[in-house]
């Protein structure tokens, strides 16, 4: 084998650990959303949950949990670092597992999974933020995608640890093992980011270019380091001669503004779609369906494999086709396969009709997973400028989370008041106002560096706000 041929191999493995490490946040994200759906089941009794206080322990972690601890998240990436920022994860996850896992009420419950939310909240943040500032562009996309691929993961262990546990474990207790499983991985997260170093981009923000340059020669070749590093330096100096705060930023210039509402924008669409409907109710919406708990818990494993699979070939898709064809793919394809799903419902109750609900929820969760979950975390994790990157990403995610706390917390009401036809029903129509967002707003991204895709979207933002006409107060 050549210099040339180690060089690569060793830039390649580098470049496969870091993201093994720091996809282990996505991980973690994906099973502590995840296992609550089985454990839901066993806790009812035990903490003699209400519908109320059911919904209350759901969307705890949620919000405020997760919302603000991504609001507070990105401004702590920008501060401290996003390796720095991930190892904090990695102990809130730690804490947090083990405080669910031991909740003795329904109150000690909810502060435990507000804890483990801020966890999920800033990793949901940092995770694909750092990944994004250390990938080469030709492989960003799919590096970034590798977190999805994670949460989905997480999210598919969080069913099958469930669906086991419930089939070894005879105790109505069986529900906190379930939840003290996410310990494991957080260990992990916790220790593997301690042998991996910060992003080129951040210490560029901070000025610190030979640590950046040292960075990029981890994973590129000498010349590919020297022009990416060329490009990181002349962008750094020219966004560093501003002296204003993110906020004033955001404040004062139009272009950024907007690209930081299209990117809430995203975070609710993707929501709205009503994913965690199904990660988070499918046990119970199949077993009012007619199947008993153990089917129930069983057959949510094929939501989850589902995903996984799915989110794979979203992977492999997103080297050929643009991100925003693939959200307009999505959209159009979950719309079809809620409608199928609304009427579904309206089937006489048999054992067949318990099987072509959870078809059509597979359906579902396909077209999210291969296109749109793939497609929004990438994107928000490309589309802000470098000066208010981790901020506006915690701001997108902020609002995300509220998105889905909402969404999660209104559904068993929803549900029960409007009935699952008429619930699915409004989904339908909300994804169809979702595509439109998507078709009139939303750039693309696709095969161009972070420092080259900003340059373009300033240029297209202030051509834009240019050729408004000034209106006068009168």
């Amino acid at each position: 084998m050549s210099t040339t041929q180690q060089s690569t191999a060793s830039h390649g493995r580098f470049l496969t650990k870091l993201t093994v490490i720091a996809t282990l946040g996505g991980l973690l994200f994906g099973y502590d959303t995840g296992v609550i759906s089985g454990a839901l089941l066993y806790m009812k009794d035990d903490l003699a949950l209400t519908s109320f206080t059911e919904a209350v322990v759901v969307s705890s972690l949620l919000f405020p949990g997760a919302a603000f601890g991504a609001l507070f998240g990105g401004r702590i990436a920008d501060r401290l670092g996003r390796k720095r920022t991930l190892l904090l994860c990695g102990a809130i996850f730690l804490v947090g597992a083990l405080a669910c896992a031991l909740a003795p009420s329904v109150a000690a419950m909810v502060i435990a999974r507000i804890i483990l939310g801020f966890g999920v909240g800033a990793a949901a943040v940092t995770c694909p933020l750092y990944l994004a500032e250390m990938a080469p562009a030709d492989r960003r996309g799919r590096m970034v995608t590798i977190n999805e691929l994670m949460i989905v993961t997480g999210q598919m262990l969080a069913f099958a640890v469930n669906a086991l546990l419930d089939h070894l474990v005879s105790d109505p207790h069986v529900w906190r093992i379930m939840l003290a499983v996410a310990s494991i991985p957080a260990v992990t997260l916790l220790v593997g980011m301690l042998f991996l170093p910060d992003s080129p981009r951040w210490y560029a923000l901070k000025g610190r270019m030979g640590e950046a340059r040292s960075v990029l020669e981890l994973s590129r070749t000498s010349s590919e380091a020297d022009a990416e590093f060329a490009i990181i330096d002349e962008h750094t100096k020219h966004m560093l001669s501003s002296t204003k705060t993110p906020l004033s930023v955001l404040r004062d210039v139009p272009w950024i503004r907007r690209i930081v509402l299209i990117g809430c924008g995203l975070a609710i669409v993707q929501q709205a779609t009503g994913i965690n409907t199904v990660n988070y109710y499918a046990p119970t919406i199949l077993e009012d369906s007619g199947l008993g708990v153990s089917a129930a818990l069983v057959a949510t494993i094929a939501v989850g494999v589902t995903s996984v699979v799915t989110t794979i070939i979203g992977i492999i898709l997103l080297g050929y086709i643009g991100r925003r064809t693939m959200l307009l793919i999505g959209f159009a394809g979950v719309a079809a396969s809620q409608a199928a799903l609304a009427l579904a419902f309206l089937l006489p109750e048999t054992t067949s009709r318990s099987y072509i609900i959870l078809a059509c929820m597979v359906l579902f969760v396909a077209f999210v997973q291969m296109f749109i979950g793939t497609c929004v975390w990438l994107l928000l994790s490309e589309i802000f400028p470098l000066s208010v990157r981790g901020f506006a990403m915690g701001i997108a995610v902020f609002v995300l989370w509220c998105t889905n706390a909402a969404i999660s917390f209104v559904f068993p009401l929803l549900n029960s008041a409007l009935g699952s036809t008429g619930t699915f029903g409004l989904f339908v129509a909300v994804n169809i106002v979702s595509w439109l967002f998507v078709y009139r707003t939303v750039p693309e991204t696709k095969g161009t560096t972070l420092e080259e895709l900003e340059e373009r979207l300033e240029v297209e933002g202030t051509d834009r706000f240019a050729a408004i006409p000034a209106t006068s107060a009168a």
